[in-house]
Parts: structure tokens; C-alpha cells; sequence
């Protein structure tokens, strides 16, 4: 029996989380029907606590355990839920981290004040969800102590009966609940976290009834739910070089874009980073006023709801882009297009398939940005054309051919001129790439060895040197002598490298327009194209 909740017991708790999470994480997907009943409630929680714990595990005790495992759990937040609980540990750690090993009253206090954080982190709070559930542990953890009950192991277990009460409660507070039968995905979650908190500290696993599901609710067997009326995708990213302030102007920004909003700030090695979540139509919106707010990044983007054989609304024309990297997928994101990030399994012909599906588009132009990923573009099409839409691949080998076809895409043209349009765009810019050689090869230029620096056009090596920037500027160089009025740069990591670009530019080549982006690949310095 624990009498106080040392970084022992923390980590401790943490791992018990995670396994009753683990263990409940389908049976709390099939519960989710609020907000939307997109079935992945229990996931995210569990990747949220998952985050959490491998930042303890990575730290390995070199630091204070309370805000290690806030920052993993919060940098880790994934969907509404996951975002919730990330900013409910986040309010336990702001309350402990600088007091000694929490007994009872500290433990009490501190839950109540993280669950009021917890509301204030939610632009538009409901009754009746993850939130409720964590006020009525909180409160009655507090009132645990005020009826004398000091010991950490008495406030713990009146914390997670609290819940479970507030948890039973909950179909009758919100009708969505109420209709489907089913107590809130969150707020169980959250009573299985706390649960594991009270094994943790007493030893003992507390018996409760099962989270069953009434007979009629097999959600994965008869007709696919559908997105309810309102915003149709989930948005989320990691914010950085953002202060207080532009943050508040986001979260504004936000409510009037969309709602589910949930922002949640912690402090990392490199600065403050903010986990941003809301549920939008507008997806371009809510990631260029993230842009506008500070450096937005590992952006995501989901359907809100599954849509297992979805209906093409008539006359709406969407875009699909493949891109490399989340600087990359903002980018696009902020003209409009919906994006497919390619990670490192890379991107298959079902993840551009079930995309141009999302979309809902009646006609969808696919930008696969990559020459490797033409066919597989062009397979996932032949797919969707099955489905009574018209799909039309422009064959971008660059992403800055991407950025020149959408560019100039118009839905008020028909859409087959739209399509040729696009092409033309994307053909008339020259596109070419600065690498870094990892192995020995002979190329076109001669031969290479891992460490070189290989500057591309078309796809060819033109240029080997030692620097990456003499590399650039010789590329570019090279590419302007045949002409050209416009000049897009997406640089990777180094934005030193950018600057240097863009000064040769401007000394050697003063009548080129130079369009400068950043959030390229690690993988590629620099990517340049030529119009």
C-alpha cells in the first residue's frame, strides 16, 4: 500500500494504464459515438498513454518524472479523447512536479484543478463526456479529504468511483449517447486510467461491471455510419515557434472554423509546443492558421467518420497530393488540396485510393509528386473510376510541379480542360533536386561517394561537389541558362542554405522571381523549380 506518489509510482501507473488501456482499446472504439462515431476513441487514449510512457522509458530517470510524462503524453495526443487525457496529466504535472511525493489532500487538489484545466482547454466543453467523468473524480477525491480520509490509497479509489458514477450518468446528458445505448467512450477510458492508478497504489484491481454493449450496436456490421451534418475532418498538428498570443489568435480562428476544438500546450527542451485538434470542412483553413500562428508540424488529417463505400457529391472537384513531409503537406493543404503523407513504409496504391475516395469528389486530379508513384497514382485511379467518378492523374515528378499544377487549378473550368491545364502547368516547370550521395555510384556526372553532394535536374546528375550550397547554386545556375522567369525553392532542414540561395539569386539572376518555401524532406536539401 503506497502512502505517496513518488516518480516510482508515477512510472508505475503509467504502464498500468497503458495495459488496461490496451486490453479495453476495441471495446472502447465500439462505444464512440460522440462527437462523431468514427471508432477510435479507445486507440487514441492508448496512444496518448503509450506516448507518455515511452517518453518515461527514454528518459530513464534523468529527469523529473511528472514532466516527462506530460510532454510524451501530450506531444503523443492523438484525436479528442487522447487530447483531453494528455491535458488532464499535463494539469496533474503543472500541480506536482515541484511539491515532494503526493499524499492524499495533494493528489485530491491537484486532480480537481488539472479537470478544470482540462474544460478550459476545450473551446465548446459538452456534458456527459471524457470531461464530466474527470470533474466528478476530482470533486470527490476532494471531498474524500474534507470527510478526513487522508490516506493517498481512500482518495484514490473515492477518485475513480467518482467516475464511475459520472461515467453511468452519462447517457442521460447527451442524446447521442442516450440513442445508441452506450455510456462515453472518454469518460471510460478515463475510469480505466484512474482504475489503474488505484491498483497502483493499493495492490488491488477494483471490480466493476463490464463496458457492454447493447445487442442492437454492432456498428461494423450493418450499414457504414456517416459523417453527422458539420465539419467533415479532423485536423490536428504539433504547433512550435508560437507564444501565448498568437496561440489565443489560433484558438479563435479555430471556433469559427470548425468545432472539437482542444489546444494543449506543454514545455519541451526546445521551446513550448502546443497539440492542436479540431474538427473542420475547411482543411486548408485550419492548417494555414496554424502557419500563421507559428510552425506547424507531424500534421494529420482524417475523415471524421468511416466511410466504407462513400458517394461522390455532384460538382464537387477536389485534389489529391502526395507529399514527402508535413511542411510539404501544409503547403498543399493551405491551396486547398487534401494530402496523402508518405512515411517511411512509403505510400501504397490503397492509401491514394481510400484519399480520392475521402475527398467525396465527384472529380478528383491526383498529384503524386513523384516519378516512382505514377503507376501506383494511376492504379489507385483506375480504382476510383470504378465508382462512377472521374479521376485524373498529372503526371507531377517533383512536388514543385505539384505546386505549379494546383496553382493554376480552376473549378469553374470543365474539368477535363482543368486536367490539361494542370499538365501544362507542371510540364513547363524544370524541376531538379540537391541530394546527399549515400553510397558509391557512377552517375551521370561521374562517379560519386557517399558524402557528395549531387545536384539533380530531371532526374539526371548534373553537378557533383563537396558543399551542399556551391552544389545549389551551380544547379541553379545551370538550369536559369536556358531561361526562366520564376524560380520555386522548398528547402529542407537547413535554412541557412535557403538564405544562400536566394542571395545568389538575387546577385546572379536579378530578373528571376524566386518563391521561397520551407518543410521539405529531411532527405532533400533542396528541391528547386523552374518556370
Amino acid at each position: 500500500m503506497l502512502t505517496a506518489l513518488d516518480d516510482a509510482a508515477v512510472g508505475q501507473w503509467c504502464r498500468a494504464a497503458v495495459e488496461a488501456l490496451s486490453g479495453a482499446r476495441s471495446r472502447l472504439d465500439e462505444l464512440n459515438v460522440f462527437p462523431v462515431p468514427d471508432g477510435d476513441t479507445g486507440t487514441n487514449l492508448l496512444h496518448t498513454a503509450e506516448g507518455a510512457l515511452a517518453a518515461l522509458d527514454s528518459a530513464g530517470g534523468r529527469e523529473a518524472t511528472w514532466p516527462v510524462l506530460a510532454r510524451g503524453a501530450v506531444l503523443a495526443a492523438r484525436g479528442n479523447s487522447g487530447t483531453i487525457l494528455a491535458q488532464l496529466l499535463r494539469g496533474l504535472a503543472d500541480q506536482l512536479t515541484a511539491q515532494p511525493p503526493a499524499e492524499g489532500p495533494a493528489f485530491a487538489a491537484a486532480l480537481q484543478k488539472a479537470a478544470d484545466g482540462a474544460y478550459a482547454a476545450v473551446a465548446d466543453p459538452e456534458e456527459g463526456t471524457f470531461l464530466t467523468v474527470a470533474r466528478a473524480a476530482g470533486e470527490a477525491a476532494v471531498a474524500a479529504v474534507d470527510d478526513g480520509a487522508g490516506e493517498l490509497a481512500a482518495v484514490v479509489r473515492a477518485a475513480a468511483d467518482g467516475a464511475r458514477v459520472a461515467l453511468d450518468r452519462t447517457p442521460g446528458q447527451l442524446a447521442a449517447l442516450r440513442e445508441a445505448g452506450v455510456v462515453d467512450a472518454g469518460g471510460a477510458g478515463l475510469c480505466l486510467v484512474l482504475d489503474a492508478l488505484v491498483r497502483t497504489v493499493t495492490g488491488v484491481e477494483p471490480v466493476r461491471p463490464a463496458l457492454a454493449l447493447p445487442e442492437h450496436h454492432h456498428r461494423h456490421e450493418h450499414a457504414p455510419h456517416q459523417p453527422p451534418p458539420g465539419p467533415g475532418s479532423e485536423v490536428q498538428y504539433l504547433l512550435a515557434d508560437a507564444d501565448e498570443a498568437a496561440v489565443e489568435r489560433l484558438q479563435q480562428r479555430l471556433a469559427a472554423l470548425g468545432d472539437s476544438l482542444v489546444v494543449v500546450g506543454v514545455d519541451t527542451p526546445t521551446g513550448r509546443e502546443w497539440n492542436v485538434h479540431v474538427h473542420v470542412s475547411d482543411v486548408g483553413a485550419a492548417i494555414e492558421a496554424g502557419i500563421e500562428a507559428g510552425r506547424p508540424h507531424r500534421i494529420s488529417v482524417t475523415p471524421l467518420a468511416p466511410v466504407w463505400h462513400p458517394e461522390a457529391v455532384p460538382g464537387r472537384r477536389a485534389v489529391v497530393a502526395v507529399v514527402h513531409s508535413d511542411g510539404l503537406a501544409a503547403l498543399f493543404a493551405a491551396e486547398g488540396a487534401r494530402v496523402v503523407v508518405c512515411g517511411e513504409g512509403g505510400v501504397t496504391e490503397d492509401d491514394i485510393h481510400a484519399e480520392i475516395l475521402a475527398s467525396g469528389g465527384e472529380e478528383v486530379v491526383v498529384l503524386p509528386n513523384d516519378a516512382g508513384l505514377l503507376p501506383v497514382a494511376s492504379r489507385a485511379a483506375t480504382r476510383a473510376r470504378e465508382t462512377g467518378r472521374e479521376v485524373g492523374v498529372v503526371p507531377t515528378r517533383s512536388p514543385v510541379q505539384g505546386l505549379a499544377a494546383v496553382a493554376v487549378a480552376d473549378a469553374e473550368r470543365r474539368f477535363g480542360d482543368d486536367v490539361i491545364a494542370m499538365a501544362e502547368a507542371a510540364a513547363a516547370t524544370r524541376w531538379a533536386e540537391v541530394t546527399v550521395a549515400d553510397q558509391e555510384a557512377l552517375t551521370s556526372a561521374g562517379r560519386c561517394h557517399p558524402g557528395d553532394v549531387l545536384g539533380s535536374a530531371e532526374g539526371d546528375v548534373v553537378v557533383i561537389g563537396p558543399d551542399v550550397a556551391a552544389v545549389a547554386c551551380d544547379l541553379l545556375d545551370r538550369l536559369l541558362s536556358a531561361g526562366g522567369e520564376m524560380a520555386t525553392l522548398v528547402v529542407g532542414e537547413d535554412e541557412e542554405l535557403g538564405a544562400t540561395v536566394c542571395a545568389h539569386l538575387s546577385s546572379a539572376h536579378p530578373t528571376v522571381e524566386v518563391v521561397r518555401y520551407g518543410g521539405g524532406p529531411s532527405s532533400l536539401p533542396l528541391q528547386i523549380g523552374v518556370e
